[in-house]
């Protein structure tokens, strides 16, 4: 990369700069691409799993949770590693975690011996979420943080395309027979191309500049901000973060606090309702649900398809918009669309069309409307409401009420569907998606366009918390 000039301008107006922030920020965004694959990868290989292993509807749902379990533990010390280690020395251990599971996945012999290999990968998945989308935050200028963060997302999502493809064109190399004792194997030991590509591509990039600064590196963290934004805005930057490191006691306890409080509310409903309006349930046994509803194995392997590619679409679209509309109103409109299809969903199931077009229809909307919405931004908002020397303990707290929520829906849904039916299922995500809606617009204030320390220094400034509009008193609507 070409060094920048002395008087460099002070945004991304430079071409350098722009291919540099894109590149770095790509880099982190793989470990959204593992993260989709490796949680995606059992919606092929569960029905195969179910009939060589006799598992019953509970020991299917422990079967495809697994790994989120692993995911779970991940994320309760995720943070707090790379709070002491740095982002990026984390990140590659989740790298080495994904690797490993994906061998260990390929060759057991017995249901014991998978779940533990799929934990480990858990684990890295568990880092990765949270830490990906964090780096991302840290080493990005203002105006363009909500597209950068997002590219976690669209990672995420060419993920689950990815091995949806794979799945399908595995499931075909064979009859039943072959994939019930075979063809699993290989779907969850492709896990192993795309972790070693991260795990290189990770040698590549910097540190966090302002996990380098809490630490005292300031002449590292400077050439990092300065590579990234200009010097004149690099040294700007660095002492603004400087400002807010020295103000802050630096606790966890400290973001209960009146202020700070409402930062964490926030994350955490974020990440409880960004999985239980149900967004799982079809990611994870999107083939069985088409199967159960009459359609072929190939046919439903297909359909899978189509829905990642619907999620992958409807990223970009959240992409190109989140930083022109912002985020709580990209977030008011995809919720209101997914309570609509969710309630579509129960409507087809309730009235017994799932034979036809209107179930794949019903859950291409839903697919859509979380796209564009509940996929991306609450990683964008996690990433950048939380103060900067408390950042990763904070983003920990709400991902890992995120996993616990995946690991219900995971484990629940076979079951919940045998208890009370497809309707009362997917009218009860419903349920949640209206208190979701109710609480974005009434709780969630705009972040666009202001600096991760413009933030913090918001809701320290706005003890009052009951006023959204004052918490960051000229923000774009």
């Amino acid at each position: 990369m070409t060094p920048i000039p002395q008087n460099a301008e002070n945004s991304t107006t430079s071409e350098e700069n722009t291919q540099y922030i894109y590149f770095i920020s790509i880099v982190a965004a793989v470990g959204g691409l593992l993260f989709g694959y490796d949680t995606a990868v059992i919606a092929g290989a569960i029905g195969f799993l179910q009939i060589k292993f006799d598992l019953s509807p509970a020991m299917t749902g422990w079967a495809a949770s697994s790994a989120i379990w692993g995911c779970v533990i991940g994320a309760i010390f995720a943070g707090h590693l790379s709070d002491r280690f740095g982002r990026k020395k984390i990140l590659l251990l989740s790298a080495v975690l994904f690797a490993v599971s994906s061998i260990g996945s390929a060759i057991p012999e017995n249901l014991t011996e998978f779940v533990l290999a799929r934990f480990i990968g858990g684990l890295g998945v568990g880092a990765a979420s949270i830490l990906s989308p964090l780096y991302i935050s840290e080493i990005s200028p203002a105006k363009i943080r909500g597209t950068l963060v997002t590219l976690y997302q669209v990672a995420i999502v060419v993920g689950i395309n990815l091995i949806y493809a794979i799945n399908y064109l595995i499931a075909g190399m064979g009859d039943e027979t072959w994939n019930i004792h075979t063809g699993w194997r290989y779907m969850v030991g492709s896990e192993i191309v795309p972790s070693v590509l991260f795990f290189f591509l990770l040698l590549l990039v910097p540190e966090s500049p302002r996990w380098l600064a809490k630490k005292g590196n300031e002449a590292l963290a400077l050439s990092i901000l300065n590579k990234i934004n200009g010097e004149r805005k690099g040294a700007i930057i660095l002492r603004e973060i400087n400002e807010t490191l020295n103000e802050e006691q630096g606790t966890f306890f400290e973001l209960f606090k009146p202020g700070l409080r409402k930062a964490m509310i926030i994350g955490m409903m974020l990440a409880i309702f960004s999985q239980i309006t149900g967004i799982n349930s079809i990611i994870y046994y999107a083939p069985e649900i088409f199967k159960s509803a009459g359609f072929g194995t190939e046919s439903a392997f297909m359909q899978t398809i189509i829905i990642g590619m619907i999620i992958t679409l409807f990223t970009f679209v959240a992409a190109v918009l989140i930083d022109k509309l912002g985020r709580r109103k990209l977030l008011l409109w995809g919720v209101s669309g997914m309570t609509i299809s969710l309630c579509a969903i129960g409507l087809v199931y309730h009235c017994n069309w799932t034979g036809g077009v209107w179930l794949l229809v019903s859950i291409l909307c839903f697919i859509a409307c979380f796209g564009a919405s509940l996929g991306p931004i609450p990683w964008v908002i996690m990433s950048e409401i939380f103060p900067n020397r408390t950042r990763g303990l904070a983003m920990s707290a709400s991902v890992l009420l995120l996993w616990l929520s995946i690991v219900a829906i995971t484990q629940f849904f076979p079951m919940l569907l045998e208890a009370i039916g497809g309707a009362y299922t997917y009218w009860l995500f419903m349920v949640n998606a209206i208190i979701l809606l109710v609480f974005i617009w009434k709780a969630i204030p705009e972040t666009k366009g202001r600096s991760l320390e413009e933030i913090e220094k918001g809701w320290k400034k706005n003890s009052n918390e009951d006023s959204r509009k004052a918490i960051f008193e000229g923000i774009e609507n």
